[in-house]
């Protein structure tokens, strides 16, 4: 019988999830898959500030939703790192349908907006996807990258995901063991880091929905809105957005 001093470590795997800098309509429109979108000036500076921020991380992969704004954010990072950018549909980002370009504050009017706030599970987006479709292909995603890399490095891989705001909220979900009704509760603003440690027995969440800046000022409530209601798709953050209620 093999002593535990001589059994091997268990493997273990670390995701560093990346939500996209922001681009012209982040927080005001939901761009879903609109393509063409570009991050702005303030994106690709936020870009760039996460790449500095994971200078001297050995990164093993960078992988990417297929959309332009996450493809910019992840190159500046492979770059810094030396590696190259890994297209990923299953990060793509929730098909809202007919919803898709639409004004979030417009789209808080519709009866469904209650349904994405309240019980998201039961969310399907008219001519789109539903929330829970959306979940189910970017967790089966992170556990086939787990699979394929665990055993890629003696110390355990590190790989880089930059999706989507709530791509990011449906896989933290996950690894939390919350239900899918529950993510609403979590925030995920533009350029933010969020890790998850994952091991044979479980995850831990180590990291969410770091910006790094130490802006105590994006802890204050914003008077303007006390509806209690989530960022579809994510929101601007700390950036100046339209309110969608």
């Amino acid at each position: 019988m093999q002593s535990t001093a001589e059994r091997p470590p268990d493997p273990v795997v670390t995701l560093i999830l990346l939500r996209h800098g922001l681009t012209e309509r982040t927080g005001s429109t939901l761009a879903g898959r609109a393509p063409g979108l570009h991050l702005d000036d303030r994106g690709t500076a936020q870009a760039k500030d996460v790449a500095r921020r994971l200078a001297g991380i050995d990164l093993t992969a960078v992988v990417s939703s297929p959309l332009e704004r996450c493809r910019e954010t992840a190159h500046t990072v492979a770059a810094a790192s030396g590696r190259e950018v890994v297209v990923d549909d299953r990060f793509l980002e929730c098909d809202y349908g007919d919803w898709t370009g639409r004004s979030l504050k417009d789209l808080a009017e519709e009866p469904l907006w209650r349904v994405v706030q309240a019980h998201p599970a039961a969310a399907r987006f008219p001519g789109g996807e539903s929330l829970a479709e959306m979940s189910n292909r970017a967790v089966a995603a992170v556990r086939d990258w787990n699979d394929h890399l665990v055993h890629t490095t003696s110390t355990g891989p590190v790989y880089l995901v930059c999706s989507h705001g709530d791509v990011i909220k449906a896989i933290v979900a996950d690894a939390l063991g919350l239900h899918l009704d529950q993510f609403q509760r979590l925030q995920v603003d533009p350029c933010s880091l969020t890790a998850v440690r994952y091991t044979s027995v479980r995850p831990f969440v180590l990291r969410l929905n770091d910006v790094g800046d130490g802006n105590a000022a994006a802890l204050l409530p914003d008077p303007g809105d006390a509806s209690g209601d989530a960022a579809v798709g994510g929101g601007a953050g700390a950036a100046t957005e339209e309110s969608p209620r």
